[in-house]
């Protein structure tokens, strides 16, 4: 009797346990628990702003089609390499049957803010939805509206290269709960328009701290060395530090970070490579103002030593 209760109290104790799990990595429960009630603009939406947008974010750095200079054909398919496998970019163009020409801006903002899809699967945060989510809905409408006036791009790309458990998309959930937090980047009082822009280029919109941040095991983020650089996720050398301190841009004017995001060259008079030089492509489209405004906002940063691997 005592084995047959003892076995019925742990299959309900894995019931149990199922069905939490099965609750908390539902998509509808991260939207109940830290969705967003904020809404596109009203009225036709500003496409300038919509394309400052797609700039800054650098969508066409993984989303253009690979083997073509056209930064508007966004058909997918870079290979992004990681620690877990290797991801594939999907198509983002207006194409109505393998982009997103079909999708609401609703489910636009959903996608870019909770990582979610519209048929209600969550997305691997390669997409960097971690940064997204900073952005207003009144900019991702505006993003959106630029995006449908890119060429429709056929195709589909293939399925991502994952190792199980990763492909267990549903643990996702538990994932975002514990570092998808879903605030706004709200403004600053205690720093100028200027600083508030290049904050909001850099932390909503570029993305920065995706590519030069290490990561902890669970391929977060690490907050307490943001930006002081890394191993570089796609397995060949590092990424650098672009904090203040002397390992990094200390020694950096705010003018050498300018040039760096409009050309390319660095105060040493080298050019950046890699997936950097796809940066700059974007970067560069940037007016003058909103370059320094990140030049700005990266030479507020607190300094922190780097922490990409020493060369042998």
């Amino acid at each position: 009797m005592r084995v047959r209760s003892w076995l019925t109290g742990a299959a309900a104790l894995v019931v149990l346990g199922a069905a939490a799990f099965w609750a908390l990595t539902a998509p509808a429960t991260f939207t109940a628990l830290r969705g967003r009630g904020d809404a596109p603009r009203a009225g036709a939406p500003d496409l300038d702003n919509g394309r400052t947008l797609f700039n800054a974010g650098g969508c066409s750095s993984c989303h253009a089609r690979p083997g073509q200079d056209d930064r508007t054909l966004l058909g997918g398919g870079l290979e992004l390499k990681s620690p877990f496998g290797s991801f594939y970019p999907p198509n983002i163009s207006p194409d109505p049957t393998d982009g997103i020409g079909g999708w609401t801006v609703a489910q636009f903002i959903r996608a870019m803010r909770e990582g979610v899809s519209p048929d209600g699967r969550h997305y691997y945060p390669a997409f960097p939805y971690t940064t997204y989510q900073r952005l207003t809905a009144a900019d991702l409408g505006d993003l959106f509206a630029y995006i449908r006036t890119l060429p429709a791009t056929p195709g589909q790309v293939r399925a991502h290269d994952l190792a199980f458990p990763f492909t267990v998309r549903r643990g996702l959930g538990l994932w975002k709960l514990a570092f998808l937090d879903g605030k706004p980047l709200a403004p600053d009082a205690a720093h100028d328009a200027e600083w508030n822009r290049g904050r909001y280029l850099v932390e909503a919109a570029g993305h920065c701290a995706e590519c030069h941040s290490p990561r902890n095991l669970a391929g977060a983020v690490d907050a307490s060395r943001r930006y002081a650089g890394g191993p570089n996720p796609e397995g060949r050398g590092t990424v650098p530090n672009i904090t203040p301190d002397e390992s990094g841009i200390g020694s950096w004017s705010r003018d050498d970070i300018v040039e760096l995001l409009k050309t390319g060259f660095t105060p040493e008079f080298d050019s950046v490579g890699g997936s950097m030089a796809a940066v700059v492509r974007n970067t560069a489209q940037l007016s003058d103002g909103d370059r320094e405004a990140m030049a700005a906002y990266l030479k507020s940063l607190k300094p922190l030593p780097s922490a990409a691997p020493k060369a042998n």
